[in-house]
């Protein structure tokens, strides 16, 4: 590798939370574009550092690693930054919430984004999972918004969190892809502490350099546009 950690991204997927987490830690890393128009993601080489076949994978001196947030809480804790201490009476309540985002919300998402991954071609049946996980995304956006609100440390604050990164990444995608224009029902303005979080973001020297990177837009979380990268494809 040329740098410590090499990250192997697509424009705005689930690899824009850890180029925000890399740029938010000042880590030097090289950014390798993997080319979905050609499905590189499934690559014999990719397959081999991650045999999901999904995106991201990050290379360290230590070896591959994928699933989003296990690579966040390897950087946090490496580094010392974006979570409490392992011994802070916080930490259990933001990683809870940080494999939450993981396992539910980003769940929810992806299965509104790729529902013939989950059943099938049948375009009566996708839509039935649509509306299904409209009503489970719309709870798990009031849940999240509540525990901020109740927990205002867990992100929103002066020193982000690992929240901070991974939040407003969800709602952009929720906004650009699980929200059709024929029937809208994401209202960003509806869920404050969220709104706060995704403001205080935008305002990030990670999240400008990921707008630069990316083409991201200027106002990536709060009001998205799909992305213009300079290179590679979202889809």
């Amino acid at each position: 590798m040329t740098a410590p950690l090499r990250l192997h991204y697509a424009p705005d997927n689930a690899s824009l939370i850890l180029r925000l987490a890399l740029e938010e830690l000042g880590l030097d890393y090289e950014a390798v574009l993997v080319d979905r128009k050609t499905r590189g993601q499934t690559a014999p080489h990719y397959l081999r550092m991650n045999p999901n076949g999904t995106i991201p994978v990050l290379e360290t001196p230590d070896g591959a690693m994928f699933e989003t947030a296990a690579i966040l809480l390897w950087l946090a804790d490496r580094e010392r930054r974006l979570l409490p201490a392992p011994e802070a009476p916080a930490r259990g309540r933001c990683l809870t919430w940080l494999f939450w985002c993981s396992n539910t919300l980003h769940i929810d998402l992806r299965q509104s984004f790729y529902p013939e991954k989950y059943i099938g071609n049948d375009r009566a049946h996708q839509a039935q999972l649509r509306a299904m996980l409209r009503g489970r995304l719309q709870n798990d956006l009031r849940m999240i918004d509540t525990a901020l609100r109740q927990a205002p440390a867990l992100a929103g604050g002066d020193q982000p969190t690992v929240l901070d990164l991974y939040l407003p990444c969800l709602l952009r995608w929720t906004k650009l892809y699980a929200d059709p224009p024929e029937a809208p029902w994401f209202d960003l303005a509806a869920y404050p502490a969220l709104l706060h979080v995704c403001q205080r973001a935008e305002t990030r020297a990670s999240t400008h350099a990921a707008q630069r990177a990316e083409g991201l837009g200027a106002t990536p979380f709060t009001a998205p546009i799909l992305a213009t990268p300079p290179e590679g494809s979202a889809t």
